[in-house]
């Protein structure tokens, strides 16, 4: 009887020992490849005058390919640099304009650093970490429609737009996990606290706090 306890007991610490390490250590490059999704979390103020009162805007999320490139500076400590390819966000009415429908549109690629810690040993299969981050917003490509020319200057020449390109802090977690030694999977949500502004060509503008989250979903290699 209890050598067919021990059996099941010795199976299974040779089955550990022989599992590879899955080290995220000091020295080491992390890549990674995979989606993300961008969702604004509009507040938004009126648009000044001479305009519609309470018009408002807001803005629909965006899913892209995006990777990034993390070093461990120590076992726990790491610096990353998220990548992604631009993203194209809707710009629609909102406030007393919100029946109008979209009324523009605008690229934008979020350029960010972060620090990051990562928890427990360097050997852990499962990592989370927390982490802090200084995004620049460059918006670009920002195109207005005859809604918003309609809105702003009936009648007139067509209303253009430009969104000014702004920092803002980015906190964020996440988590790794080791498939082997060699590839994870990693998944963060990270929250930027953006805010912005966009003037017309007639001369109106409209102050914008777009406080973005941020979901990524990647798999990963360590060199």
């Amino acid at each position: 009887m209890k050598s067919s306890l021990y059996a099941p007991l010795a199976l299974a610490a040779a089955l550990c020992a022989a599992v590879p390490a899955h080290a995220q250590q000091a020295g080491q490059w992390l890549f990674r490849g995979g989606v993300m999704s961008i969702i604004p979390d509009v507040t938004s103020d009126d648009l000044s005058a001479p305009t519609v009162p309470g018009a408002k805007i807001d803005v629909e999320s965006a899913t892209t390919v995006a990777g990034g490139i993390s070093y461990m500076v120590t076992d726990n400590w790491s610096v990353d640099l998220p990548l992604a390819w631009p993203l194209k966000h809707h710009i629609k009415g909102a406030g007393s304009i919100a029946g109008s429908g979209e009324i523009g549109t605008t690229k934008v690629a979020p350029a960010t650093l972060f620090a990051q810690y990562r928890f427990f040993e360097a050997q852990a299969q499962v990592r989370p970490y927390v982490g802090l981050g200084l995004t620049y917003a460059i918006f670009f490509d920002e195109t207005a429609n005859g809604t918003l020319t309609a809105l702003t200057n009936p009648g007139g020449t067509p209303t253009t737009m430009k969104i000014k390109d702004h920092f803002g802090l980015t906190p964020q977690v996440g988590l790794t996990y080791a498939v082997n030694d060699k590839v994870f999977v990693e998944g963060m949500v990270a929250k930027s606290l953006l805010k912005t502004t966009t003037t017309l060509s007639t001369g109106q503008s409209i102050e914008t706090k777009l406080n973005p989250w941020t979901l990524g979903l990647y798999v990963g290699w360590k060199y």
